[in-house]
């Protein structure tokens, strides 16, 4: 399925309604197993024991996967069970919201869907409920469907071993590893009629090493928050397609990482003029505003692809004539926003004529609600005090600083934002030289990660910093219920005691 077209991307718990659609989905996907659906009582009978474990996503109004588990005390369970034994002969008496295994009972995506990565959001859920209902680990049976072609030749734990050194390809053993979870026996007569498997399965186990932390109610929004920084190396690209292709190698290692959002930096596609360098340099960054539609359109499938926020940094973009810094939020659920640079620094207004943009806002996410200051602009505290003001948890400020001086006026501004608003701000630039691109040639950056100043953060108020002038990701996480903390009990109280008696800030209608 092309991703371009994919409008809405949505994880939602599973409902009786949902039965027909998802047993064609069934079909669909088990096509060497006929039979291999749930019946109705079935399907009733998993959501009323544990709905939170019965999870279907749905692409455009359509289901294009489920995955159902239960809670089982695993010690009653020998490490040879079969699928029948730990579905109680597929009633599911054996769950208990007192045990302490998130037990599998099934995942699938439909074919047409596959490719989007939708079987890793699965799973991914399936890994926070763990952590948010303190469970030791998750455990399941894995399918070694291409083990029927060698099993003349191999033990299934020789296959398991092929498979492992990449030997032998199996589509479910190969996803199942790379999505953290380890093998740990080899369970015979697991599935009846998985004659693919010759009816054998792989124990598959996963280690909640969160697991004496106390649970936490589960949320539509994620608490605990992963930021993906990406310390972006200016160089030489042949064209727009290898370019895309670097990007979206950070985007897979930040995304390898789980985070939330990736973040690049302003100007990012710079290296782009350097085929138009016979221009006049508001002539070449014209020319380079002709791609900026196009990579928010692949930014845009990166995000799906790989479950991550994507905030694009910035780019030059041409509306009514006229030439504007912005950036896009491209959101995992396909969505997408837009947002501007509002104060356009001398240079950019001399040298490429460009125009400041008119709107500021706050912008909804799966991870709280977020704000972006380009550059500049977060040099005007007014601007991240009205985002603060509409509930704003992070601040991402993507820039580009040539000199050392000009790094600091950047970093040092952004901190404050992160102090006076009581929330965390995030900055990301770029490093190294273009001097093939005129108005580009050398790039100063480290990019950080900032928090208020108070017991529960660090006492320096840097949560995490990058290598300075080095090619690389940052990753931190952030803790928006410490936000919520501070509001109400931090030493000081910055939002709280403004002096509104004396001073107020309002944001004028366009």
């Amino acid at each position: 399925m092309e991703t371009q077209n994919i409008g809405n991307i949505e994880l939602k718990f599973l409902t009786i309604d949902d039965y027909d659609e998802i047993t064609e989905a069934m079909i669909e996907s088990y096509e060497t197993l006929p039979e291999a659906y749930w019946t109705k009582d079935q399907i009733k009978s998993l959501i009323e024991k544990f709905q939170d474990g019965q999870v279907v996503i749905k692409v455009d109004g359509e289901i294009a996967g489920c995955a159902f588990a239960i809670i089982v005390n695993y010690d009653e369970f020998s490490n040879h069970h079969t699928y029948k034994e730990i579905t109680d002969n597929y009633t599911f008496d054996t769950h208990t919201n007192n045990g302490d295994i998130l037990y599998g009972i099934d995942v699938f995506v439909k074919p047409k869907f596959r490719g989007l990565r939708l079987g890793r959001r699965l799973y991914d859920y399936r890994k926070e409920l763990c952590e948010n209902l303190n469970l030791k680990g998750i455990a399941f049976g894995g399918r070694i469907p291409n083990y029927h072609k060698y099993e003349n030749e191999f033990s299934p734990k020789e296959y398991i071993e092929k498979v492992k050194r990449k030997e032998i390809h199996d589509p479910v053993l190969n996803f199942q590893t790379s999505n953290d979870f380890h093998p740990s026996k080899i369970l015979k007569g697991y599935l009846e009629g998985d004659q693919e498997s010759g009816e054998f399965a792989v124990l598959l186990e996963w280690d909640n090493i969160y697991y004496e932390k106390p649970s936490k109610k589960i949320s539509t929004n994620k608490k605990i928050v992963r930021l993906g920084l990406i310390q972006w190396q200016m160089r030489p690209y042949k064209n727009l397609a290898e370019l895309l292709q670097q990007a979206e190698y950070f985007i897979d290692t930040v995304s390898g990482y789980r985070s939330d959002f990736a973040l690049f930096p302003e100007f990012f596609n710079a290296p782009l003029m350097a085929e138009n360098n016979h221009l006049s340099e508001s002539d070449a960054i014209r020319e380079l505003a002709k791609h900026t539609h196009d990579i928010i359109q692949k930014f845009s499938e990166f995000s799906i692809s790989y479950n991550i926020n994507i905030i694009s940094g910035s780019m030059p973009e041409i509306k009514n004539g006229d030439l504007y810094n912005v950036g896009y939020l491209c959101r995992r659920d396909g969505t997408i926003d837009r947002y501007e640079k509002l104060h356009i620094t001398p240079d950019e207004a001399k040298i490429w004529g460009m125009q400041g943009g008119h709107e500021i806002k706050t912008f909804d996410t799966d991870c709280g609600k977020i704000g972006v200051l380009i550059c500049y602009d977060s040099e005007f505290p007014e601007l991240s005090r009205l985002l603060c003001d509409e509930g704003m948890d992070i601040l991402f400020v993507p820039f580009l600083t040539d000199t050392q001086n000009g790094y600091s006026r950047v970093r040092h501004c952004s901190q404050a934002r992160a102090i006076e608003n009581e929330c965390y701000v995030a900055i990301a630039g770029s490093v190294g030289n273009l001097p093939n691109v005129h108005n580009m040639d050398m790039q100063f950056a480290q990019s950080m990660v900032f928090t208020p100043c108070d017991f529960a953060f660090p006492t320096n108020g840097i949560k995490a910093e990058a290598t300075p002038n080095t090619e690389m990701v940052l990753i931190a996480d952030v803790d928006l219920d410490l936000l919520r903390e501070l509001h109400e009990f931090g030493s000081v109280n910055n939002l709280k005691d403004r002096r509104k008696d004396l001073f107020e800030l309002t944001k004028k209608s366009k």
